[in-house]
Order: C-alpha cells, then structure tokens, then sequence
C-alpha cells in the first residue's frame, strides 16, 4: 500500500511539468502567477515602457544575442519565431538553464507554463513582459531538445541605474 502511495505522489508531482508543447502557451488568457526569481518577477504589460524584438532563426541563434536592461525596468520582450521549427524563449541562469535543456533532451515533449518562457510555433510570434528587479548577467535561451546545445542562447544585462543619486530598489520591502 506505501509502495502505491509513493508512486502516485510522485506522478502528481511529475504530472504538471510533462504536458505537450502547444499554442496554448501563446494565449494572453491565461492568469500569470508572479514569483519572485533571481532575475526578476512577472511584468505589468501596462507598466511596460520598452519594447525589444527578438527573432529565433533555425540556425540556432537569436537577434540581438544581447540586451541591456536598467534594475527596475519592466520590459516586454516580443519574440518572433522566423524559422520551420518550434523555439521558445526562456529567461534564466545559465547553469539552471543547462541543466533544464538536458531534461529536455530526456523529455523532449515537456511543456514550460511559467511567465519566464514562451514557445513560439514557427512563423507565430509570442511575448514575455518581465520586470528586472535584480541586477546580473542572466541567459535567454531556447530549451528544445537539441537548440541550446547548438548555442542558441543569449545575454541579459540587468545594471542598477540611479534616480537623484539614489540606487534604485527592487520595489520589495526590507
């Protein structure tokens, strides 16, 4: 009876993680759940002031490769998928990303659902609106089996900037 108690548990925990990639993870409907991470938390589309586009290509690459962000910005970041194949866009660390791609080479049918990562079907266009609240060096990349190993991923730099002399605050009381 334990042995049957376990094994469930751990495909109800499994279970939410395995989904099939889809169109659904383009839909604005969906409720964004903010949590705090290292490089930041879920965006307010209506606070976003900046707007960067991003193509993935099928030769693995990104354009830019690089963008620059002030702590504290909110930042929409919309994401074009010009090639044949699926692609997403996932904002990360780069050893957590790393380690996520080699799962996706275990699972290649895992599905993302968090306000960090978007998949984007070819010739679709989806959208990440994300605030930056932490600064660092921090890796966009595509996880699908086989694309992050060919390097397609990019940098995200996260400075701290000042208003009258004053560095800026992650908006989270100490």
């Amino acid at each position: 009876m334990a042995r049957v108690f376990v094994g469930v548990a751990a495909v109800a925990v499994v279970m939410p993680i395995a989904r099939a990639h889809s169109d659904h993870a383009l839909s604005t409907a969906r409720a964004v759940v903010k949590e705090q991470k290292a490089w930041g938390i879920a965006g307010d589309a209506r606070v976003a002031r900046r707007t960067v586009d991003v193509s993935m290509r099928d030769d693995m690459r990104f354009s830019p490769q690089q963008i620059s962000v002030q702590r504290g910005e909110t930042l929409r970041i919309r994401v074009r998928n010009e090639g044949k194949v699926m692609h997403e866009f996932v904002i990360g660390y780069p050893a957590d990303n790393a380690a996520h791609a080699a799962l996706m080479i275990q699972h290649p049918g895992m599905e993302h659902d968090e306000p960090y990562m978007v998949h984007v079907p070819p010739g679709k266009t989806g959208e990440i609106v994300w605030h930056f609240n932490r600064a660092g060096e921090f890796e966009f990349a595509c996880l699908i089996a086989g694309h992050y190993q060919a390097g397609m991923t990019g940098k995200i730099r996260v400075t701290d900037r000042t208003v009258t002399g004053r560095p800026a605050t992650d908006g989270n009381p100490k």
